[in-house]
């Protein structure tokens, strides 16, 4: 363990302590403690006067990250208690299963002695496999969508926010969302002037609000409208059973005329027109690839069948999709 002199306990507005998952995400580990650190002092001289920071682990052997760089923790796991947040940091989906007993054991007695929990990156799935995010709402990246669907029957992940907070449970989707949830945590503890000047010296234009939609998702269709990114980012997240536009407008808690009003003012049309732009895009892209059949792709971009499928396709592109398929690959 590292040997840090530390502020004393009664300066310090927030304590933090992080787990690290093996293979753990870096990038996703180095955006909240560095906003921690530029908030805890003044300007970057990186003393932890208002806030600290420490990595936790059952010995000091360093734990690595996904791209080979090892941090040192800092402490054993100990007392939970003495920290306002535990932090659990994910990664590489394989290595979820192998957190050690030990590290389990020490989030159930955090919960248990109402210390909040927060999961970064796939640390959300560290939560949910040691039993601690039952009723509560969670985050994961679109990009480990389906692989939480498929460890987790029944749990519907949001995928299409850049955080969640629910109650004592903070989720976020990784990458710089870290930085906006602890952005969050410094607003919450310590003010909004330090946690803006905290993003701002990691050159982040301003803070990103949980409702905010994921960036990165490749859609067709561009919007910078909040409520109509979120919607596209639910149909292409649901592209095997596509949801009726009343259903999405219910799950963003908005009503449909409203909804429509904004796919009218972003993308000039329909939220029905936009949907299905959507799917036929991912129809064209499914058909580039040889080995898909036509019942295939339809069944993946949840139209009823093959015959369906092409009735659509042809009175919207104007040719069946088998032309379409040979077509593209003459041009190609």
């Amino acid at each position: 363990m590292r040997d840090t002199v530390l502020p004393k306990p009664d300066s310090l507005r927030l304590r933090v302590g992080f787990l690290l998952a093996r293979r753990f995400t870096l990038s996703a580990f180095a955006n909240f403690v560095d906003v921690l650190r530029l908030a805890a002092d003044e300007g970057d001289r990186s003393r932890p006067i208002r806030c600290s920071w420490r990595v936790l682990a059952t010995s000091g052997q360093p734990v690595q990250s996904s791209c080979g760089i090892a941090v040192s923790p800092d402490e054993k796991l100990g007392d939970p208690s003495r920290f306002d947040y535990i932090v659990v940091v994910g990664g590489l989906i394989d290595e979820i299963e192998r957190l050690e007993p030990e590290y389990t054991a020490f989030l159930h007695r955090a919960a248990k002695a109402g210390v909040p929990l927060v999961g970064v990156c796939t640390g959300a799935f560290i939560l949910h496999r040691a039993g601690l995010m039952n009723g509560y709402r969670c985050c994961v990246s679109w990009f480990h969508h389906e692989d939480f669907l498929e460890q987790f029957d029944g749990l519907r992940p949001v995928s299409d926010r850049i955080f969640v907070v629910d109650r004592d449970r903070l989720t976020c989707s990784g990458g710089a969302s870290s930085a906006h949830l602890a952005a969050f945590l410094i607003d919450r503890h310590i003010g909004r002037a330090a946690a803006q000047k905290s993003l701002h010296i990691m050159i982040i234009d301003e803070a990103m609000a949980a409702d905010d939609p994921q960036p990165g998702l490749p859609l067709e269709l561009k919007s910078d409208d909040p409520l109509v990114r979120r919607a596209l980012l639910m149909l292409q997240q649901n592209m095997d059973s596509p949801p009726p536009v009343a259903e999405v407008a219910a799950h963003l808690q908005v009503s449909r005329r409203k909804l429509e009003r904004h796919f009218a003012a972003s993308l000039s049309m329909s939220p029905a027109d936009a949907f299905m732009r959507i799917r036929l895009s991912q129809v064209r892209m499914l058909l580039s690839r040889p080995d898909r059949t036509i019942s295939q792709v339809a069944a993946e971009t949840g139209f009823c069948d093959a015959s369906h499928l092409i009735r659509v396709f042809r009175d919207t592109v104007g040719m069946t999709p088998e032309q379409w398929r040979r077509t593209s690959q003459v041009q190609a």
